[in-house]
């Protein structure tokens, strides 16, 4: 028999209570919400489940809201793949802009690993526990974190570029004067 999402739902409901919330489907795939303090035990329980079965991480992101409210500012998205029953979760949990800051799952899920590394090079997250979490892409002399929206798209100054070889004419856009 195939894993419902009810299934899902209600067991992860019931071992997590008021942790877990925000039960849907968007685009065929099931997505929930879980809070930074039980997202390891949740993925941990997912996987080790004998009727949940999550035994793949798929991907795991950060993204960047600067207009929440700060408690909201950040988010990491995991997506896990139940390969016996075909059938595709996706998890986020929220993080504090000021300190974005979870509990790394390398132990549980070893692929983890360098997408965490490429998590923190990008937006600054940090997950507590990493192995070896240290810039993966970009210069390690870097002091920002080019993912995160808090930088002009353009450096308005410039005056180097000529904005007809970026479909910026003058009918439809009107230079910096």
């Amino acid at each position: 028999m195939a894993l419902e999402t009810t299934v899902i739902e209600s067991k992860i409901s019931e071992k997590f209570g008021s942790e877990v919330l925000n039960f849907r489907m968007e685009h065929d795939i099931f997505v929930f919400e879980a809070t930074p303090a039980v997202i390891k035990d949740v993925i941990r329980f997912m996987k080790e489940d004998e009727t949940l079965r999550f035994n793949f991480m798929t991907d795991l992101c950060g993204v960047h809201y600067p207009d929440n409210d700060k408690s909201a500012q950040f988010a990491v998205v995991y997506l896990l793949h139940n390969w016996i029953d075909n059938v595709r979760v996706r998890i986020k949990t929220y993080l504090n802009g000021d300190e974005p800051e979870i509990d790394t799952l390398v132990e549980v899920f070893a692929t983890a690993n360098w997408m965490e590394r490429e998590t923190y090079d990008f937006y600054g997250i940090i997950f507590k526990g990493h192995p070896n979490l240290k810039r993966i892409l970009n210069d390690e002399g870097m002091i920002s974190f080019p993912m995160r929206k808090e930088f002009p798209l353009e450096d308005s100054g410039r005056t180097d570029k000529d904005d007809r070889f970026f479909g910026r004419t003058p009918n439809n856009y009107e230079p910096n004067k």
